[in-house]
């Protein structure tokens, strides 16, 4: 599960991102603001105002931005979304129907620089803040409405075994931050491109983690000696 994820708006290393993928022409989505981290949660509630924002989805021009709410499964009413029942904020079982025309069709990116797992150990429930030394990639799922707002899903993958210790249910579906890589991922949507499926099958660790236990996501209290886990070769 991803159910938390932030995204350090004074971290300069987001346009250097940008700009090796070939979308230097959003960096301006992503300029520092008054408020330093921002918070991305779930529409746990029914809120359809809990939006990643600067999701990354293909234009008929290149890509751009938009602010999407943070659940699959919506649908418009009036000029906002109406959350539904279904648990749709991440995308993990591809092969089921449900999933398999916007895995073909609707792949997104989100820019993130951390994320928050949960893992029950000895019976209580552990909080682990995940933090990228360089910002990073996560393949995500979306739809837009006919009133112009969008939702979507984070996708995550079989647990990986060095993120098992943090979360034994599934691992984020981080992204090579590559070119070629995110152009078949966003622009191919006509079927699912080889790399693309082929990288679905074994997700790696992109870049180097360090992983601390906190209250919570948001207090970012992390330990002085966090773990460090390394990107896959």
């Amino acid at each position: 599960m991803c159910g938390y994820i932030r995204r350090v708006t004074d971290c300069p290393e987001i346009q250097d991102l940008l700009e090796d993928i070939g979308l230097g022409e959003l960096a301006d989505r992503y300029r520092p603001t008054e408020q330093a981290i921002k918070h991305y949660y779930p529409a746990f509630g029914g809120d359809p105002e809990r939006k990643i924002h600067g999701l990354i989805v293909p234009d008929d021009n290149g890509a751009r931005t938009v602010d999407a709410t943070w659940w699959y499964d919506c649908e418009p009413i009036g000029k906002t979304l109406k959350v539904g029942e279904r648990t749709t904020f991440n995308a993990r079982n591809l092969d089921s129907p449900y999933w398999r025309g916007p895995l073909l069709h609707r792949r997104a990116l989100v820019v993130a620089t951390g994320l928050g797992e949960t893992k029950v150990i000895d019976g209580i429930k552990r909080h682990f803040l995940i933090e990228g030394t360089l910002p990073f990639l996560l393949g995500a799922l979306y739809q837009r409405f006919d009133n112009g707002c969008y939702s979507c899903a984070v996708m995550t993958r079989d647990i990986h075994p060095r993120f098992e210790p943090y979360h034994d249910k599934a691992f984020p579906c981080f992204i090579p931050a590559a070119k070629a890589f995110v152009d078949a991922w966003l622009y191919d949507i006509h079927a699912l491109p080889k790399p693309v499926a082929t990288y679905l099958e074994h997700p790696r660790i992109v870049v180097p983690l360090r992983v601390s236990p906190v209250k919570t996501f948001r207090s970012g209290e992390t330990a002085r000696n966090p773990v460090h886990l390394r990107p896959d070769p």
